[in-house]
Formats: C-alpha cells, structure tokens, sequence
C-alpha cells in the first residue's frame, strides 16, 4: 500500500496569513507574506491518507530558478522551523484530514513571485504561490525598524505631504502613494523585471533582490525613463502631449499608465521621488520623501558652485546651479557593505540629473557618509554631499579674462531638509541628520574633509557695502506689489556705484526665464548712509513668464568698475495661490453617495479658461481620479462645483483636490473624511 498521501486540496489561509503580515491592505486577493516571517497554510487530505513523512517543499522565483542562485530552495518537513532559512512544520488539525504547515522563509531571501511546491518521493504537487517581500518586522532582514509608529508610517501609510516652494516660504502638497491599490505590486515587480539588469541576467538580477541596497538603486534608475523604459519622462519647459507635473495627485495612476502604456510624460523631482517612494514601499522598503532647500547641482564634482558674471552684472556660466528646492527618497537599511556605523537612512534620487556608472540614477547614499564628508562610501555621496553642503561663489570676468570673486556664501546650500512627520501631517526638519549646524566648527571640518585637505580661501569680506532685499507683504498671484533694493555704505568714505535690479520668472530647478521687472540707478551713497531703488512687480508683465511653481528670482547687483567693486544680493519669491474651499455636504458612510462643494477664488485680473476640479483619494475615489470640467471662471470670480462620489472603505481617508485652469495650474488643497461603516448600529 502506497504511503504517499493524497492532497485534495490547498488552503492558503490568505486572511490569516495577510493580517499576520501586515500585508492585508493590498488591494490584490493573494497570498502576500514579508520574509523571515512565519506564514501558515492548511492541506486538506484524502481520508485514510494522513502520513506525514519524506516531504520537502521546493519554493522558486525568477525565469530561470537555480540552487546556487537562491532563486530555488529545497526543504524537508521537520519538527520545528528555524528563522535563519527557510524551514516548515507541521501538526495535524482535530479534523484529522487536516494538516496545518507552517513555513518559514529566510529573511536574506529575493523578493518576488515565488511557486510552492511539495515533493513526496517524487511525486510533485503544486500547492499555489505568495509573493515575498521586504519585512520591516523581522529584526534579521535589513530594512528592520524597531519603532511600530515609523513601520506604519514608512511602510504602511498610503498618503503623505511634499514640501515645495522656497526656504521661507515652505508648502506642503498632500499626495497619495497608493501603493496598495489594485495591481500597483504586480505594476511594481514588473519595473524590475524591465529594468536592463534583467534583461541581460535575469537570474544574478533576481538573485541580487534579496539586497535592498541593490533594489533600490535598480528603482532609481527605473523610475526616469533616461537609460531604459522606465516609468516617467523629465520635462521642465514644454509639456505638449504630457501631463502637466503639477497636476498629479497619487503615484497610482501614474504607474497605471506605464503598465499600459510605457513611459509617462511628465514628472519633475517631486513627482520622480513620490513614485519612487511608493514603489519603495510596495515592495517592504521603509521609504520617506525629502525636499532639500536650497539644492546644489555640481556638475563638475568639486563641491563648489560657481556663477561667472561679466562687468555689466549678466550671469554667464549655466553648468552648475542652485535649485529653488529638489525633492528625492530616503530609504532605511543596513549597509554590511559599509560598516554598520552607516546603517539607517539612505539617500537615493530618481530624478535623471548626472549619471552614475554609466546610468542616470543616484544612491544610496548613507545619510552618516553624507554628514561625516565620508565620499569613498558608496553610492555618489559626493554628489548628494555637494547638493546639501556645496560652498556658492560668484566671480566676474574681467576683460583681460581674469575672474575676480565679489560675492559667496557657505550657508545658502542646504536649507530646512524637511520631511513629513510620523504620525502627522506636519513638516520635520532633519537638516540635522544631512549636515552639521551651518557655520560650525564640525560642519567647516567635514567640508574641508570632503575637499581631500585642499585649503578653503578665508572667509569674511572687509566691511563695505552692504546690499539687501526687501520684500513686500502680500504678494499674491495676479496682484501688482513692490519690492527693494537697499545700499547700505559701511565705509568711511562716499560711495558711487551703478545698482542695478533684476527680476525673472525662474523654474525650481533654477533655471531662469523671461525678464518681469528691471530698474537701475548710479547711486552716490554717503558714509553711514543707505540708498534704495524700488522695483514695481505688475501680474501684466510677470503674469505671462512664471510658471506653474509661480516662483520669481531678484537678483541686485552694484558696480563700481574704477575699484572693481561687485556686490550682490537675491531672493527668490514664491507667490501666494488661492486656497481651495471643501465642504462635506452630508455624512460619510460607507457605499452611500456623498457629495463635496469645492470653491477657489480666482485672483487674477483676468479670465481662467478650461477650468477644472480633479479630486482623488483611496477608500473614496478608487482608480483614476474623477474630474470636474467648469469652463471659464471670470476676474475676481469663484470656480465652484459639487463633486459625488461613493465611499467603498470604511475609517479614516483623505480626499485629495486639485484645481487647473490655463493661466492658473496645479492648486492643491485636502481634506480628512471619516466614513461610517453602514453596517456600525447607531448609539
């Protein structure tokens, strides 16, 4: 008589397991299961069949499962498991027909789709599959977080704020990750499988996903589309046949469309890092969005950012710059390949800006490497260092072709780093875990360190003149409002010079536009005194040149060419937007239609045309966003409309609003919805 058991069946106890797992918000009904976890399912056996000897369990992923590749593992039923490497037991159920398995993967094992399979001398049986991911919870897999709050906040949390905008003046944006909607982890699995590693070894690629140093590399240079199909296209000028980034509100449907479609168009920093961070978290990578004010982009690695001006004050070199604000990811692992001192928070960038052994990706750069000027840790700490730490000159080119410095500054790179905090929408500053206090003898020391001892020219200019710039209240997108430039004379003696004044519509990432405001003057300031030269703003000439990010740079220089006496001052504004009025009109309760009033006052002393209302959020809207087309909205006049949607999941969600017109884009406003599960009996 054969003592091969009979399987009639396989439960993958998918509630139990998901809710064990953590892993019971994905939208997908499937077995999903984090590693180095125990997971548990039932064989359901043919009476009479009950035998429980010579099993072993064959699990594999990839295209191509190899023993030596870890992609194919083998292992016997015994009567304990152990959580170093896969291993399983089992014990019968009181029904007797009923066998319950419990299985333990290994916590350094590939992510991905994995088969199950039991082999019982030789007769094998397929029992189903589960997709494996990072966990979090395990203490021996390498992106384990000790505290619970941050576990639900870095890998759990669907919805969190982007900060844009200048350093005084910080907005944040809400934004939906979405990462456990409906097919966002197959879309997910699928960017690795296209990305060229793949392609050209897929079995060392899934092999190398059991590192989550190496997939999140893998993820920043998929997530541009510059080397490979990757998921968005950088535009930062014309955005014909694309979408608009600011009018994004949630990485899923961006990533939808990729899937069904290929590359998207169009994202910027903070839509790259969005993405990448959902993805992130999809996958079990405990991920945060980070937006550095003040962001250095040293093109030729010397850690300085140099602008050349000729004798008439007119910028001449466009290599390096200072962006406004640039947005990208933190992700939290171990780093055995650096040394345990460098564990934790690592920095890695999406956005395409220079490329990276031959590829346009950034990181992951240790955020302790990063702070200790340590740039022999891998991967481009000089770069990431440099966004954050970089020295700014300015220097004038002579007519003979000498440069001569007349201004700089070693504290206007690296601003207000911020990040949303756990458990709340408000705005963390974390500068501190980039950089040492600007100024201080830690932070002089690691810039030095970071020059390999290349002597630093003394700082301090000889007390002299003095130029600043003075803004005005209120300066609200299509108002006319005033700024100045003010000479303060420090010297013992009067002063002559020319001030001139400069306003021009400019992007985030700095690159400048169009002119919207100039003023000059040769001025004579006595000693002790000051001299200021006002610069009128009018919405008829700024209205047209600004972008989506309604940000405008001013810039005052002076010169005094007998002395070869440059001085320079600037600010970059961003102007004030409207704010988006949402009021419930009722209750929220779960699959009851429920219906929003949404209100924007238009500012501009013109007509908005192609006026919309785009509202989204998991739980409330599912899939793509619903939008709400209203035509022209008249000057002064309100855009107003009333949007219905039906609730499908119960508890607290947010809904996410976003206003677009032709003249005035990417307006953004949110709010928390409670919805009342119908089923709840009334009190």
């Amino acid at each position: 008589m054969s003592s091969v058991m009979v399987i009639e069946r396989c439960d993958l106890n998918i509630r139990g397991n998901r809710s064990s797992h953590h892993t019971d918000k994905y939208a997908d009904e499937r077995l999903i299961v984090r590693r180095g976890q125990a997971f548990t399912i039932f064989l359901h056996l043919r009476p009479g069949n009950q035998t429980l000897k010579d099993l072993t369990f064959i699990v594999q992923t990839g295209p191509l499962p190899r023993r030596e590749s870890d992609t194919k593992v083998s292992f016997p039923l015994s009567q304990s498991t152990v959580d170093t490497e896969w291993s399983a037991s089992a014990t019968n159920e009181s029904t007797g027909n009923k066998v319950s398995v419990t299985i333990v993967s290994s916590p350094k094992a590939p992510i991905g789709l994995y088969s199950l399979t039991v082999d019982q001398q030789g007769l094998k049986t397929t029992l189903g599959q589960f997709t494996l991911l990072f966990n979090a919870w395990c203490p021996k897999d390498g992106v384990y977080m000790r505290s619970e709050t941050k576990r639900q906040e870095y890998v759990l949390s669907q919805h969190g704020q982007i900060y844009r905008g200048t350093h005084k003046r910080i907005k944040g944006i809400p934004w939906n990750f979405g990462q456990f909607e409906a097919g966002i982890l197959d879309i997910c699995l699928k960017i690795l499988d296209d990305n060229p590693k793949y392609v050209s070894d897929a079995d060392q690629d899934c092999s190398a996903r059991r590192n989550p140093i190496y997939v999140t590399r893998v993820l920043s240079a998929m997530i541009n589309s510059n080397d490979d199909s990757g998921v968005l296209v950088g535009e930062w000028y014309d955005f014909s046949g694309g979408v608009h980034p600011g009018l994004w509100v949630g990485s899923g449907e961006i990533l939808r469309q990729w899937v069904e479609s290929g590359p998207v168009r169009y994202g910027q920093c903070w839509v790259f890092a969005a993405v990448g961070c959902a993805v992130s978290r999809a996958l079990g990578i405990p991920c945060r969005v980070v937006t550095n004010f003040g962001s250095a982009h040293d093109s030729n690695a010397n850690l300085i950012i140099e602008n050349h001006y000729d004798e008439d004050g007119k910028r001449i070199s466009d290599g390096d710059s200072v962006w406004n604000f640039h947005v990208w990811v933190d992700s939290w692992m171990t780093r055995p390949d650096l040394g345990k001192e460098f564990d934790g928070w690592q920095a890695s960038d999406p956005t395409p800006q220079e490329k990276s052994d031959g590829v346009y990706c950034c990181g992951p750069a240790s955020l302790r490497a990063i702070k200790e000027g340590e740039l022999t840790k891998k991967y481009d700490a000089p770069f990431i260092f440099a966004e954050v730490n970089a020295d700014v000159v300015d220097l004038v080119r002579l007519s003979n072709g000498k440069f001569v410095k007349f201004s700089g500054s070693t504290k206007s790179v690296g601003r207000f780093i911020s990040t949303k905090t756990v458990g709340s929408d408000e705005r963390h500053d974390i500068t501190h875990q980039y950089k040492y206090p600007e100024g201080s003898q830690e932070e002089r020391q690691v810039y030095e360190k970071a020059q390999h001892q290349n002597k630093l020219q003394q700082r301090g200019e000889e007390p002299g003149l003095h130029l600043k710039i003075k803004l005005a209240e209120n300066m609200i997108v299509g108002s006319d409002f005033e700024v100045c430039a003010v000479l303060a004379n420090n010297y013992a003696a009067t002063k002559k010079c020319t001030l001139l004044f400069f306003a021009r519509a400019v992007g985030y990432n700095g690159k400048q536009g169009e002119s919207c405001g100039f003023a000059s003057d040769k001025v004579e300031v006595p000693s002790g005194e000051e001299r200021r030269l006002h610069l009128k703003l009018k919405y008829d000439n700024y209205g047209s040149v600004i972008t989506s990010d309604r940000l405008i740079h001013l810039s005052a220089i002076t010169i005094d060419k007998q002395t070869i006496d440059y001085h320079k001052a600037e600010k970059t504004i961003v102007l004030d937007e409207p704010s988006i009025e949402i009021k419930l009109l009722g209750e929220a309760r779960l699959r009851h239609p429920l219906s929003a009033q949404l209100t924007l006052l238009n500012p501009l002393p013109e007509t908005l045309w192609d006026c919309s209302f785009t509202i989204g959020g998991p739980g409330l809207i599912d899939g793509k966003p619903m939008t709400l087309k209203i035509g022209q909205v008249g000057p002064k006049q309100e855009a107003r409309t009333t949007a219905v949607f039906t609730p499908t999941t119960p508890g607290p969600c947010v809904l996410l609003v976003n206003f677009d017109s032709d003249k005035l884009r990417s307006i953004k406003s949110s709010i928390n919805v409670l919805v009342k599960d119908e089923d709840t009996p009334h009190m």
